[in-house]
């Protein structure tokens, strides 16, 4: 039975997120996807509020963006840090047709896909629906998340392998989302289809504190929820979690992983 609970749900995780959201980071790809002064924008699972602040900034003057998110808690986080002249955050399933909201001249969808593997393309295409002709729609994700490592132990590489496997198979979660990006935009009709690559992850050297807590939560939340067995630990899930942080925090470990950035255009006769 796939579960619909979100695998990093957590009382920090709106902290999280705002942590690890950077405006150049944000700033450089809306803007190679083409966002201008003057669109509306949604920011699909918005999250903290954070990405929508700085997408807001960039559709200046006279632009509108709104943040939608299917968590209560963190739509009111947001609305406590990010609310201003310009800017909505709407609480929504985004599983649902979304015509209420109005449409939009650029929807931005950041990971987000990969906590919903067998309803991607579904989402993909409520959001087409709310796209304005000639619109931009720029769905964002990685690829082998969490899984290129170079460094581990053969226990250690057979557990995380073994985690995803049981996210992939009990909530849901896709590892692999960034690959499927271009398809979903070809098979919904989307013109001028453009595909960037980079690193999201490069981790090598001594850790800085924002990767160390990133993936201390990842291991402390997503890890211990999985149900995996952890059966290569005698020591169980304590013993996997003490091996993963000496490894993380030796500088000769090196991590990273691909994120694909893809952008289409609605068909001004769509």
């Amino acid at each position: 039975m796939v579960s619909r609970s979100y695998i990093m749900e957590h009382e920090e995780e709106a902290q999280r997120l705002d942590l690890k959201t950077d405006r150049a980071s944000v700033n450089r790809q809306a803007l190679w996807a083409g966002i201008r002064p003057g669109m509306r924008v949604a920011d699909i699972g918005c999250g903290s509020g954070k990405t929508t602040h700085y997408l807001h900034q960039l559709v200046q003057p006279g632009g509108e963006a709104v943040g939608i998110d299917a968590s209560a808690a963190r739509i009111e986080h947001a609305e406590q840090q990010y609310r201003e002249e310009g800017v909505r955050f709407v609480c929504k399933d985004f599983y649902q047709p979304l015509l209420e909201l109005g449409r939009f001249d650029f929807i931005w969808v950041r990971f987000v896909l990969e906590y919903h593997c067998s309803h991607s393309r579904e989402i993909v295409g409520n959001l087409v629906e709310i796209l304005k002709p000639g619109g931009i729609l720029c769905l964002i994700d990685l690829d082998h998340n969490c899984l290129n490592h170079f460094g581990l132990s053969p226990r250690l590489d057979r557990a995380i392998h073994g985690i995803m496997g049981r996210l992939e198979k009990m909530q849901d979660f896709d590892p692999y989302t960034g690959r499927k990006l271009y398809s979903y935009l070809y098979d919904m009709g989307l013109k001028e289809i453009a595909v960037e690559m980079s690193a999201h992850h490069l981790i090598y050297g001594p850790l800085n504190k924002v990767d160390a807590y990133n993936w201390t939560m990842k291991v402390e939340v997503a890890a211990k929820n999985s149900g995996y067995a952890f059966d290569e630990y005698p020591g169980g899930f304590e013993e996997f979690q003490e091996e993963f942080r000496a490894f993380f925090a030796d500088p000769r470990r090196f991590t990273y992983t691909p994120l694909i950035a893809c952008r289409g255009i609605k068909s001004n006769s769509g």
